[in-house]
This record gives C-alpha cells, structure tokens and sequence, in this order.
C-alpha cells in the first residue's frame, strides 16, 4: 500500500502577525518541525503560498517536494487539491497541518498504519479527542473536487466511518495561531 503525505503550510499566518512558517522554534524554522514528521512516508509533499520563496529559501524541506499553490487565499480546501495532485497516484494519504509542531514520526505511523482496505479515513485521537495528523483513503481522495473554503475535509469525513487511532501518548496537538502560543511552547 503506497502511502503519501500532505503537510499544508500555505496560509499567510494573520493572527500570527506574520510568516510563521519562518518562525524559530527549537533553532529552526516551526515548518520543520511538521515536516520531520512525516519523514517516514514517501512520497512526501508540502503545499505552500504566502511568502512560498521566502520559505523555500529558509526552510530543509527533508525531502519532501514542494508545491506553491497559486490560490492559497481560498483557504485549506485549495491546499489540499493542489497538494493531493501532487501526490499523484496513492493509496491513501496522511494530512499534517505546517502549525503543529510537536506531531511526532510515532503519530504519523500509527496513524498511517490505520490505512488498509475497506478503510476510508483514519485521525489521530488525543485523549478521546480528534485532531491531526488524518488518514485519507482511496474514497476520499477521490472527492477532493468537492471541497470548499476553508474547512479542509471536515464536512466529507462527517460522511464516512473514522477509524480513530489514540496518539496522545505519542505526540502533542498543540498548534500555533498567535506569537504567544509559540512563546509557551
């Protein structure tokens, strides 16, 4: 079963009050982080829009290809058909989101490992909670011509069974939205 990953790191980071992709954390860009993660599927790509040369320029993308999807400003919906293209011909895939630093390779795996026949979408758990990374599988990337705006496949996975696969144990949720939130962390 060939498994790719997706990390979305397109959006102009407003309430960060800048590129936070570029942020430091750890001595390195907060983009590394989401992108050590998934070293562990292949293929591996990363979507990116605001600021995309700044980012290429400054960030090790370890591998994985870069896409710069022209039209980042119609929300994560535009991500990720641009970035599921890229990915080309997969069995599933696995979405991390470029804010979330402290998702583990651990999480990914088990994550990844949910994938198998019959299974249309797997998500990482937290203590009972949903969150990322989540696992796309072959019914759901075929509908990626129906999303729209900003909400990701939110709406098409409230249509299907969700394997949930708990992860708290493994990696941390946290995301990055504000300069404070970094700070914390």
């Amino acid at each position: 079963m060939r498994i790719g990953a997706l990390v979305l790191a397109a959006g102009e980071g407003s309430r960060f009050g800048g590129t936070k992709q570029l942020a430091p954390l750890g001595g390195r860009p907060l983009l590394e982080h989401a992108l050590a993660s998934v070293a562990v599927l292949d293929p591996r790509v990363v979507v990116l829009g605001h600021e995309a040369q700044a980012i290429l320029a400054a960030v090790d993308l370890q591998g994985a290809e870069a896409i710069v999807c022209e039209d980042w400003r119609e929300g994560q919906a535009a991500s990720l058909r641009c970035g599921l293209t890229a990915l080309g011909d997969v069995d599933a895939a696995v979405i991390v989101l470029g804010d979330q630093p402290r998702i583990t390779t651990a999480a990914v795996s088990a994550v990844a490992a949910a994938a198998g026949e019959g299974v249309a979408a797997a998500r990482a758990s937290y203590g009972g909670k949903p969150g990322h990374p989540v696992l796309l599988g072959r019914e759901l990337l075929a509908r990626v011509g129906e999303l729209g705006g900003d909400v990701g496949f939110r709406d098409l996975l409230g249509s299907v069974y969700v394997r949930e696969v708990e992860v708290g144990g493994l990696a941390d949720p946290v995301d990055i939205d504000t300069r404070e939130e970094l700070a914390r962390l």
